[in-house]
């Protein structure tokens, strides 16, 4: 679909992640010249966002609370073992088969214990991560809707496409990406201010390529992406994969 009619009635699409790999290559040229089109997906992009804000559950406070006092009260079903001659009744095990027996049970409390305890923290790692994700969509939906919000869009070397808004008065900036290559597991996407040629880090690119720049946008004029080692660099380690200006 290369029609400039035609592109223009993909920006709900594009915001949705509906197009296929050429429809959104396509779309994307278009996005670098469209003013039009790039605020109307900014404006999709808001609406996604209070949608799944909306629909986002948090578990209840007191699921940790329940979990924790179910623990030691919750007896644990040991293991039925066919045996080949049960024993008559009112005879008692051999000592060193009740041995066997007393240290298999203490292997399934202690095996027990360290399920309830892994699944606790699995419910508080997707607590955290669920508040961390609504505090993202929050912050980004108040950014695009700021009176006034501005918009940069531009192609990230390799493939994809990088695009931050920001807001003077409320002095914070939010960029998405879409169409990204895979980096190794060893590396990273960062964001960087740009102030006057020092890049400032400004946070690591979640694997949604959504992302709330950490730190003030003033007195950058502009926002970078580049390939790190995993977990960041203080400093850029490679050129610039994006460049955008904020002007």
């Amino acid at each position: 679909m290369n029609d400039t009619a035609d592109l223009h009635t993909l920006t709900g699409a594009y915001a949705a992640h509906a197009l296929d790999d050429t429809e959104r290559t396509a779309f994307e040229r278009h996005l670098g010249h469209c003013p039009p089109c790039t605020q109307e997906v900014a404006e999709f992009v808001a609406t996604l966002a209070r949608l799944g804000a909306a629909e986002a559950i948090a578990p209840p406070p007191r699921l940790k609370s329940q979990v924790m006092a179910a623990v030691p009260r919750t007896r644990q079903d040991a293991p039925q073992i066919a045996s080949a001659s049960p024993p008559r009744p009112g005879s008692r095990l051999p000592r060193r088969r009740q041995g066997f027996a007393l240290a298999a049970c203490l292997a399934l409390a202690v095996g027990a214990g360290a399920i309830a305890i892994q699944q606790h923290q699995e419910t508080e790692r997707a607590r955290t991560d669920a508040a961390a994700a609504r505090h993202q969509q929050a912050t980004l939906t108040t950014l695009l809707t700021a009176p006034d919000a501005h918009l940069a869009t531009g192609p990230v070397t390799g493939g994809g496409t990088g695009t931050t808004v920001w807001s003077p008065a409320l002095d914070q900036a939010g960029f998405w990406a879409s169409g990204l290559p895979a980096l190794p597991g060893d590396r990273v996407y960062q964001l960087w201010f740009d102030d006057a040629g020092t890049m400032r880090p400004a946070g690591l690119l979640p694997p949604d390529g959504t992302l709330v720049l950490t730190g003030r946008v003033h007195p950058a004029s502009g926002v970078g992406v580049t390939a790190e080692p995993a977990g960041g660099s203080t400093h850029p380690t490679g050129s610039p994969l994006l460049l955008l200006p904020l002007i």
